[in-house]
C-alpha cells in the first residue's frame, strides 16, 4: 500500500509505498489492550509499603491477663486493632512485570499501525529537523500539525539534540527515537508523525 510523505505544512509531496501486512492488517482489541496492559504493569515501581505488627515500634509485653478483667483479651499493643499499631495484610514492595509472547506485542503493534493508517492518524515526513533549540521555531515550523491535533508524536530514527530540547516544554508534543516507540504510546497519542528512515525501519522490524 502507499502512505503519503508530507511536508512540515501537512503538504503532501509523494507516495510511500510500505507493506500490506503491516500496514493492512485487521483490527485485534484483543492483541492492543493486552499489549498496553503489560506496558502499564512493567512501569509500575511497586515500592508501596507498609509495616506489618512485627516492625512498628512498641512492647511486646501482654497489656492485661487474659481473663477476669472484664475486658476484651488483648495481647501486645502493636497489634493492628490499637492506634499506632500494625497493618493487617498491607501492601509490600513486589514486582509487577510480566512477559508477552514477542508474536502478540508485535501483532499488537501492526495492528495499530495499521488502524491508524486507516483512520488517518499517522503521517509520514521526510526529516524531522529545526534550524535552532528554541520552541517558537518548533511551533512555528510544524504550526499546520500542532493546530489539528491536540496530541502528537513525534518519531525518528534519532531524535537531534535542537529537536529534542525545542520540543520538551511543549503540552502534548513529544518527540521519541524509534527504539523507545511503544505501544502505549501510539495509542494514547491523537496523532503521529514519523520520518521516512523510521517508517521503513520499523517495517523491518514487524515484519512477520
Amino acid at each position: 500500500m502507499n502512505i503519503p510523505v508530507i511536508n512540515e505544512a501537512s503538504e503532501t509531496q509523494r507516495e510511500l509505498t510500505v507493506p500490506d501486512e503491516i500496514f493492512e492488517a485487521r483490527y485485534r482489541r484483543d492483541l492492543v489492550h493486552e499489549a498496553v496492559r503489560n506496558y502499564l504493569a512493567n512501569q509500575r515501581l511497586g515500592t508501596h509499603s507498609t509495616k506489618r505488627r512485627d516492625e512498628v515500634s512498641g512492647s511486646g509485653k501482654k497489656l492485661w491477663k487474659q481473663k477476669h478483667t472484664g475486658r476484651a483479651r488483648m495481647g501486645e499493643i502493636r497489634s493492628p486493632l490499637w492506634y499506632h499499631g500494625g497493618i493487617a495484610f498491607g501492601p509490600k514492595p513486589r514486582d509487577y512485570s510480566y512477559a508477552v509472547p514477542k508474536k502478540v506485542r508485535r501483532g499488537a503493534m501492526r495492528s495499530l499501525l495499521s488502524e491508524r493508517v486507516r483512520r488517518n492518524m499517522l503521517a509520514v515526513m521526510e526529516t524531522l529537523e529545526v534550524e535552532e533549540p528554541r520552541t517558537k521555531a518548533f511551533v512555528s515550523k510544524f504550526a499546520p500539525i500542532l493546530n489539528a491535533h491536540k496530541t502528537v508524536l513525534f518519531v525518528d530514527r534519532e531524535v537531534s539534540e535542537p529537536v529534542r530540547l525545542a520540543s520538551r516544554n511543549l503540552p502534548g508534543v513529544k518527540t521519541q527515537r524509534l527504539e523507545e516507540l511503544n505501544i502505549y504510546d501510539l495509542a494514547r497519542y491523537e496523532m503521529v508523525v514519523i520520518t521516512e528512515p523510521a517508517i521503513m525501519k520499523l517495517a523491518e522490524v514487524l515484519k512477520p
